[in-house]
């Protein structure tokens, strides 16, 4: 088990919170703005229900690799919605310049711009979008309980890992730890949280995380597993029940619209 000095658990409980980061402005590539979702009912997509789909008004504040910038991102592929992407370079800065702080003070992605309203934080806007758009795929079961697990999973993820692996929480233990140290503090606290996940979907879980619908535990953990698995090279093999949702996710046109690579600000693969 990894030691963790006293300075370094109060530096990353301070500035580990639940993400949101960077600024800059572009379209949303077409594929992650196509209305694939309201095709993919039958990959766990779903189709856009109810009333005509609202106006292409909504702004969403991001970074093509925050895992809590995915997790809206997947949201709003699934519920149909349009939506204006907007890069924040979170590597440069941009979080911190003037316009972006009006957006967010605390300088976090991602950010969503709904007309005149604004709001920050992923689950915030995770909320707002499934009360306000709630024939729109929606994301929370009917049932008390399975809504229940929904958000014990979500917290975990929102809460328990991702706080820990946070840019500022990475960058400070390279320059105050070790440039080694980033990794092996990431991989001991994914593989912490993604056991107890392990423990708490043992019962619940179908093709997905609750069942066979993508409610918003999986919005939560497909962005959380992906990186686990395409960035921290966290070994899945002790975790079959996530390695299993993983592999389901890949197959969802909403979720491959949303991941990093697919974003406008990734970085383009050398010719």
């Amino acid at each position: 088990m990894i030691s963790i000095p006293p300075l370094l658990a109060s530096y990353a409980l301070s500035v580990a919170k639940p993400c949101l980061l960077s600024r800059s402005l572009l379209l949303l590539r077409s594929p992650a703005k196509r209305s694939i979702m309201a095709a993919a009912a039958a990959t766990g997509g779903g189709a856009a229900t109810g009333a005509g789909s609202p106006p292409a008004k909504l702004k969403l504040f991001s970074y093509w690799r925050s895992s809590c910038s995915f997790r809206v991102r997947f949201a709003l592929n699934l519920k149909g919605l349009e939506y204006e992407y907007v890069p924040v370079n979170l590597l440069k800065g941009e979080q911190f310049g003037a316009e972006f702080s009006k957006i967010n003070p605390i300088h976090y992605v991602p950010a969503l711009a709904d007309g005149d309203f604004v709001l920050a934080d992923s689950f915030a806007i995770l909320m707002y979008l499934e009360e306000k758009y709630p024939h729109h795929r929606p994301l929370l079961p009917s049932d008390l309980e399975k809504r229940a697990i929904n958000y014990q999973a979500a917290n975990i993820v929102s809460a328990s890992i991702q706080p820990l692996q946070n840019i500022y929480v990475l960058k400070f233990l390279e320059e105050k730890v070790s440039p080694s140290e980033p990794l092996s503090w990431v991989q001991y606290h994914i593989g912490r949280g993604f056991s107890a996940l392990e423990k708490v979907l043992a019962d619940h879980a179908g093709k997905y995380a609750t069942g066979d619908e993508v409610c918003l535990a999986d919005v939560f953990l497909a962005p959380q597993i992906y990186a686990a698995v395409k960035r921290f090279n966290v070994d899945m093999s002790q975790f079959p029940i996530l390695s299993k949702l993983h592999e389901a996710y890949s197959e969802i046109p909403a979720f491959q619209d949303a991941m990093p690579e697919n974003q406008p600000d990734a970085p383009q693969p050398q010719a």
